[in-house]
């Protein structure tokens, strides 16, 4: 939602002194964060609605994310790509860990004296280099911190901060096709326990939300839209939810612009044809942004 609210940056935190996915059978050194035991099952992939950036405050609202977040496997590693970094050609965040930036202006105080002191990940990093090598330009960009659409969600689902973050560009003018290739160039590293998220809204017109946040019900075109997407998710249409632009309800009302739509697609690209959809947090905030949240497998 930052776009709206300006641009000027406020970073948080100092860079990170732990350096990678390093291995969870290692012991900790003193006055370091012991690294979780990661998942030797196959990833699930995600989307999660991440909303307005209110929500790292919202204890009640960020219940169903730390409810998700405690039910997913333990990963090794988490990659990223959000909708408010839609950098081209495709390019790597941070790997030294530990800054944010605070992209919004006009919310409450102390929203902008919180961090999220996750460890980098300059392995993983080696290794999407790897995977999307050849076809795919992708370029570093190590002083780029981590976004409202990375670390506002991951307050909530790893509170602790305790596994390597890694975000990945999103180019806004790609053809969505190429955005469903990028997620299956990248499926391999669910193999290797790292949890890929799309982070965006499945609907997002900033002009028509209800900031008083009256509870009322949702206007029939963003609950018609949100609807057509979960059917098309369960029965994984994914031509459908590329081409949802003219076969979808109201897209263009729901989505004025649509960078908060695009993450989906990745994650759909590096989701399997076994891979059960659910729905993990549901609902509707500030009228009509739906809060559904997409698990693949």
């Amino acid at each position: 939602m930052g776009g709206t609210f300006g641009r000027r940056f406020f970073v948080a935190g100092a860079a990170g002194v732990l350096l990678g996915c390093r291995s969870a059978t290692r012991r900790a050194r003193p006055g370091e964060r012991p690294m979780p035991t990661p998942s030797t099952a196959p990833m699930p992939v995600g989307f999660v609605a991440h909303g307005a950036p209110t929500l790292a405050l919202d204890a009640a609202r960020g219940a169903d994310f730390r409810r998700w977040g405690e039910a997913l496997p333990t990963p090794r590693a988490i990659l990223v790509l959000s909708a408010h970094w839609l950098a081209a050609p495709l390019r790597l965040g941070q790997t030294a860990g530990g800054r944010i930036v605070h992209d919004f202006r006009g919310f409450p105080r102390p929203l902008y004296e919180l961090g999220y002191d996750a460890p980098g990940a300059p392995e993983l990093a080696r290794r999407v280099e790897g995977l999307l090598e050849g076809e795919w330009a992708l370029q570093r960009d190590d002083g780029r911190p981590m976004d409202h659409g990375v670390w506002v969600p991951l307050l909530h689902m790893r509170p602790a901060a305790d596994v390597p973050v890694l975000q990945l560009s999103m180019p806004q003018r790609w053809p969505r096709e190429k955005l469903v290739a990028l997620g299956r160039a990248l499926r391999p590293l669910r193999d290797e326990g790292v949890l890929l998220l799309g982070s965006g809204n499945l609907t997002h017109n900033l002009r028509r939300v209800d900031f008083a946040d009256r509870g009322e019900a949702p206007p029939s075109w963003a609950s018609e839209f949100d609807a057509w997407v979960s059917e098309a998710i369960r029965a994984r249409d994914v031509d459908a939810l590329v081409d949802a632009e003219a076969r979808a309800p109201a897209f263009a009302t729901n989505h004025p612009t649509d960078e908060h739509y695009r993450p989906l697609l990745v994650a759909m690209g590096a989701s399997d044809e076994g891979d059960a959809p659910s729905f993990p947090v549901t609902g509707w905030e500030y009228g009509s942004l739906t809060r559904r949240s997409v698990q693949l497998g």
